[in-house]
C-alpha cells in the first residue's frame, strides 16, 4: 500500500473527491495538468477555491516557485480532473491516477522557472510509493494546442508512468505544455537503498584437544615444528592481543615454549596458580580467551 495522505501537504476541501478506482489491477499513474493561472499564495488560495467550487477536484494543487503543496482528497481513490473517453472513466484508470494541478500556464513551462523543494519530493515519494515508475509510456508532451501527441487508448489502459493531461484520451487538453520530463525526476533523486547490513564474520573454532596436543608435543620439536597449526595460530594471535606473545611468535602456529610461557601468563591472569597454571589450555582459561578476542572453543 502506497501513501493515501502526504503528510507535508495542506489539506485542502472536505477530502472527499471521488471514488474506488475501476481497473486497481492496472499500473499505477500520475497526470500533470497546469492551472493556467498565475502562481504565489494568493493563487494558490483562489485556484484551490475555484475548482472545489466547480467540482473539478485534482488530488494535487502545487506551487512551483513557493514549492506550496495541498491535497484534495486521498491518491488511493479517484479526482475529478480528466474527462471521460466515451464510457471509460478516466479519473479511475489504473491502480491510482494521481492528478497534479501545477499553478503555471502551459504556454510557459513550470520546469524552466521553478523553484522545486522538500514539499516537491514529497510528492514524488507519495507517487512512486504506488509504484508508479520515472517514465512517459506516452512519450512527448504537447507544446502547443493540437498539437500531435500520443492519446493512444492502448498506452492509457496498459503502462503505469506519468502522462500530461494532454496524453489522456478524451481529452483535448495540451498542459502541462513541453515542460522537461527528465527534471521532474532529476528534482526529486531517488533514495539510494540503505546497504545491507554485514554479515558478521563466522568466528574460528579451535578444538581443545588439539591444542593441548601440540602445547605438549611442539614445544620438544625442532624450532618451528608444528602440531595443530590452524588452531594455534587462532590463539597465538588472541595471547598477542593480550600482549602476552611478541609478534614474532604469534603466526607460527607452533605451540613451542614461549607460546606455553604465553599461556602460562593467560592462565595467571585467570586467577589460576601453582600446576593449574602450566601453560596447557584447560577448557574454562581458553573460553574466557575466546571470549574476549573472538574465537569459540570445541571441548
Amino acid at each position: 500500500m502506497g501513501e493515501i495522505w502526504i503528510k507535508e501537504a495542506e489539506r485542502l476541501g472536505d477530502g472527499s473527491i471521488g471514488g474506488s478506482m475501476d481497473s486497481p489491477k492496472t499500473p499505477g499513474r500520475a497526470v500533470w495538468h497546469s492551472t493556467e493561472s498565475g502562481h504565489g499564495d494568493a493563487s494558490f488560495k483562489n485556484v484551490a477555491a475555484y475548482l472545489i467550487k466547480i467540482g473539478a477536484e485534482p488530488h494535487i494543487l502545487y506551487d512551483p516557485t513557493t514549492d506550496r503543496l495541498g491535497q484534495f482528497g486521498p491518491l488511493n481513490e479517484s479526482a475529478r480532473a480528466l474527462r471521460n473517453d466515451g464510457l471509460t472513466r478516466t479519473n479511475r484508470t489504473g491502480r491510482v491516477c494521481i492528478q497534479v494541478e501545477v499553478l503555471a500556464r502551459a504556454a510557459r513551462p513550470f520546469t524552466g522557472y521553478w523553484a522545486p523543494g522538500p514539499n516537491f519530493r514529497s510528492l514524488m515519494r507519495a507517487i512512486r510509493s504506488w509504484g508508479v515508475p520515472d517514465v512517459f509510456p506516452a512519450g512527448v508532451l504537447a507544446t502547443s494546442y493540437g498539437a500531435k501527441v500520443s492519446r493512444s487508448r492502448t498506452t492509457w489502459a496498459t503502462k503505469g508512468g506519468h502522462y500530461g493531461h494532454c496524453n489522456v484520451p478524451g481529452n483535448d487538453h495540451w498542459d502541462p505544455g513541453g515542460i522537461s520530463r527528465s527534471a521532474l525526476f532529476a528534482a526529486a533523486p531517488k533514495d539510494k537503498p540503505a546497504p545491507e547490513p554485514e554479515k558478521p564474520k563466522p568466528q574460528p573454532v579451535v578444538d581443545l584437544s588439539n591444542l593441548i596436543a601440540a602445547a605438549r608435543r611442539d614445544p620438544g620439536l625442532k624450532q618451528g615444528g608444528t602440531t595443530h597449526p590452524a588452531d594455534v595460530k587462532v590463539v597465538e594471535k588472541a595471547l598477542q592481543a593480550e600482549k602476552l606473545l611478541p609478534a614474532t611468535y604469534a603466526a607460527d602456529g607452533s605451540f613451542g615454549s614461549t607460546t606455553v610461557a604465553a599461556y602460562k601468563a593467560w592462565q595467571r591472569r585467570c586467577g589460576y596458580t601453582g600446576s593449574a597454571a602450566d601453560g596447557i589450555p584447560g577448557l574454562t582459561s581458553l573460553k574466557k580467551l575466546g571470549d574476549k578476542r573472538g574465537f569459540t572453543v570445541k571441548g
